[in-house]
């Protein structure tokens, strides 16, 4: 048991879920910081006595992530390890009125809107003029930059709306800021994220304005990668594609999540887009910069999916060989559309196509990784692990794309550092080479 005394509060912030999650828990930590409070991100550390779990609420296995971890903590409250446990993120914007009854032990829940009120219950001030200055708790050299808050697409299967409200973009001018003052503390790479990239500046501008924001990220000095997340396909603004091919600082990739291809099954998931149209954007894409790296999500046993239809969309992954793609299953969320209709696909079935759906990915991307072998790479290095510097090619995003793994006993290399590598050997999902 951690005994009392009188050194100050040090708070730990611990994040679950996606890369808009980690922007928030950074907003939050860049907060403490400037009100001189001792505070960290999941530090390796167990001397923090305030905890705060930002959560995920998204699907089914996130939220039991997120209710897990809170458990823990409380666990860790009750034997006086910790003085105090606060909750935010999704899962407490959520059910937060559920929470609060059933986690008694958890000293107060926060919304995904509500940082002031949380900075006040850890007696700091939210502190306005700090708009574009972020602590970033990724590797120093690449950031996620959140370009909007919330989404107003109606699609079946996300609660997001519920979490995020609907679409709110933040400023060009801001965003430009925001990226300046990371790259001035060493940062080369920016994501740019949101729920829905591609509605960028329609609230503010009247227009879609996603085009002439990744210009102007473009003209930021010292940023050397800017890549593209969560592109919507229905309205794709086409001229971003001029923009990411006539910009060398802008990756040439794109991740637009799909989803699923029968008109039957985007029907019912009101994707507001159609087979055809989802082709001939995805075509457009390709024909325009062959070159791209091109990376896609599906979802699988959505209510409705007939056997049918995913031997379509297993028969449409095939046909269109994208660079990357990854696969969830469906998840029954209450308050969604698609709660409304019957969950008819067992559980055992909706895994058994996921896996169907990977495998056929792992060949697809282990085809096209040895295409590669005898070719040299721009790769950017994120980490030392186990007698190797792994980095990422152009065509790779942290964490969900392909790495490069570079034998250190044979190179010499700084993590953070761009270096040119030959590719050696490939897997399906890793390229083994060497700096030249």
């Amino acid at each position: 048991m951690r005994t009392k005394d009188f050194r100050k509060n040090k708070v730990d912030i611990i994040t679950l879920g996606c890369s808009k999650n980690v922007v928030d828990s950074e907003v939050l930590l860049t907060q403490l910081k400037a009100n001189e409070i001792d505070a960290s991100h999941q530090a390796e550390s167990d001397d923090a006595n305030i905890i705060v779990v930002n959560t995920c609420g998204f699907i089914e296995n996130a939220k039991q992530e997120s209710i897990d971890t809170i458990l823990h903590y409380i666990d860790e409250k009750e034997s006086g390890n910790i003085d105090k446990l606060y909750v935010t993120g999704c899962l407490s914007h959520r059910y937060k009125e559920d929470l609060q009854e059933e986690m008694p032990e958890v000293d107060a829940f926060f919304g995904t809107m509500e940082l002031p009120g949380l900075l006040q219950k850890l007696n700091a001030d939210y502190k306005k003029d700090l708009l574009g200055e972020r602590i970033t708790t990724t590797p120093f050299h690449y950031a996620y930059l959140k370009i909007s808050e919330g989404c107003n697409r109606p699609c079946s299967f996300c609660a997001i709306p519920q979490m995020r409200g609907k679409h709110v973009s933040k400023p060009i001018e801001l965003l430009v800021e925001e990226a300046s003052n990371l790259a001035k503390n060493g940062c080369k790479e920016l994501m740019l994220i949101a729920q829905d990239s591609t509605y960028y500046g329609l609230d503010l501008y009247k227009e879609r304005k996603l085009a002439s924001l990744m210009e102007s990220m473009a003209a930021v000095n010292g940023i050397d990668w800017i890549r593209l997340h969560y592109a919507y396909p229905s309205q794709f603004p086409m001229d971003v594609l001029d923009v990411i091919k006539n910009n060398p600082s802008i990756c040439n990739y794109i991740d637009m999540p799909l989803q699923h291809i029968t008109d039957n099954v985007l029907k019912t998931m009101r994707r507001g887009i159609t087979q055809r149209r989802t082709e001939e954007v995805v075509d457009k894409v390709k024909s325009h910069n062959p070159d791209i790296a091109f990376r896609t999500t599906m979802l699988v046993g959505h209510p409705g999916e007939t056997e049918k239809d995913f031997l379509a969309l297993c028969d449409f992954v095939e046909k269109y060989r994208f660079d990357r793609l990854g696969v969830f299953t469906y998840s029954h969320e209450d308050g969604t559309h698609a709660f409304t209709l019957e969950d008819n696909i067992p559980e055992e079935e909706k895994n058994a196509r996921a896996s169907h759906l990977m495998e056929i990915q792992e060949q697809i991307s282990f085809d096209l990784n040895q295409q590669k072998v005898g070719n040299t790479y721009k790769v950017l290095l994120d980490r030392y692990e186990n007698g190797y510097f792994i980095g990422r090619t152009e065509s790779d995003s942290p964490e969900v794309d392909n790495e490069v793994m570079v034998k250190s006993a044979s190179d010499f290399a700084r993590l953070g550092d761009f270096v040119n590598v030959k590719v050696n050997s490939a897997k399906e999902f890793d390229l083994y080479g060497t700096i030249v």
